[in-house]
């Protein structure tokens, strides 16, 4: 089974989970920007979690199916017609061979997740079929797709597609949205120090995606924030969500293609479950960061599986 690229649209990648455990090596992990929308692409039509999908960005694909398949599409909200039929969101659906399904208008969110059932089928690389663009590699020959490319889609292993609902843990920004961030203690910093001036201009400042922004980290705009110490240090691991404060004080917030490490100051790190939510923040959006504790930020990732399980109990109708 094939699916053809009639129009890429804006950036559409190959994305599955990521290519964990060769950090330590300089391998950048990749993957979903909003793993939990990407995951929900895969159980709507009853693959595992890890299958790949094709990750949509501000502006969506055309799509030719060149054989009858299970689809769904998860993710920020777009407009979409499969030949003459409109396509709901978050719903399993049948196209026949020739279909072409195409995006048309957006409204919240940054970013939807194509999921077929089988999942993309691209050569594993390292372990992962994620596409890293900056390093070139995984995905379709380490690019963003082109119009014309063909896409192979993997066997079906049976399992009964499910109708989601989304519910608050994952609601959509409009326009941007507040996100809960765990501040570095001076203890687990091995960089330059931010102090206190610096994580209260943090707290209080709503800034904004700068558009240079992409898949290797948000650089945000507002007033720059003031480092208590500049010494330059030896660089450290830089986790999905660190927040770093160049010298600049214009901080950055790294996502899904960051390097494995970096020597700026860490001012925090955004919650694992909130990190979906600033998967889909896009140039222009604002961004206010609150401050929680690791408590507060493990209840909240509990929730978040929590509802992802119930989500999956609905049978779809085909």
């Amino acid at each position: 089974m094939t699916i053809r690229l009639v129009d890429p649209g804006l950036l559409t990648t190959v994305q599955d989970r990521g290519r964990w455990g060769r950090q330590s090596l300089g391998v950048p992990v990749a993957g979903p920007m909003d793993e939990v929308s990407h995951q929900l692409a895969n159980v709507v039509v009853g693959n595992p979690a890890d299958r790949a999908t094709l990750e949509v960005t501000l502006v969506g694909p055309a799509l030719e199916f060149l054989a009858d398949m299970t689809f769904a599409v998860t993710g920020a909200q777009f407009e979409m017609r499969l030949d003459d039929t409109a396509v709901q969101m978050g719903v399993a659906h049948r196209a026949g061979r020739g279909s072409i399904l195409r995006f048309g208008s957006r409204g919240a969110g940054a970013r939807a997740y194509i999921g077929v059932a089988g999942g993309i089928d691209v050569p594993l690389v390292l372990g992962s079929r994620s596409t890293d663009l900056a390093s070139g590699f995984g995905g379709l020959a380490g690019r963003r797709l082109r119009e014309g490319d063909q896409l192979a889609v993997g066997p079906w292993e049976g399992r009964a597609p499910r109708r989601v609902s989304l519910s608050p843990p994952f609601v959509l920004p409009e326009g941007g949205s507040r996100i809960r961030a765990i501040a570095t203690p001076d203890d687990d910093d091995p960089g330059p120090r931010c102090g206190d001036a610096a994580l209260a201009g943090f707290t209080t400042t709503r800034f904004t995606l700068a558009a240079e922004s992409n898949r290797m980290g948000y650089r945000l705009c507002g007033p720059p924030l003031a480092l208590a110490d500049e010494t330059p240090v030896l660089s450290a691991a830089t986790p999905f969500g660190t927040v770093q404060v160049p010298p600049s004080g214009h901080p950055i917030l790294l996502m899904a293609d960051r390097q494995t490490t970096g020597g700026y100051a860490r001012i925090a790190t955004v919650i694992s479950a909130d990190l979906p939510v600033a998967g889909q923040l896009g140039p222009g959006d604002w961004i206010r960061f609150e401050l929680c504790d690791r408590r507060s930020a493990v209840a909240a990732l509990i929730a978040q599986q929590q509802t992802l399980m119930r989500v999956t109990r609905c049978p779809a109708k085909l």
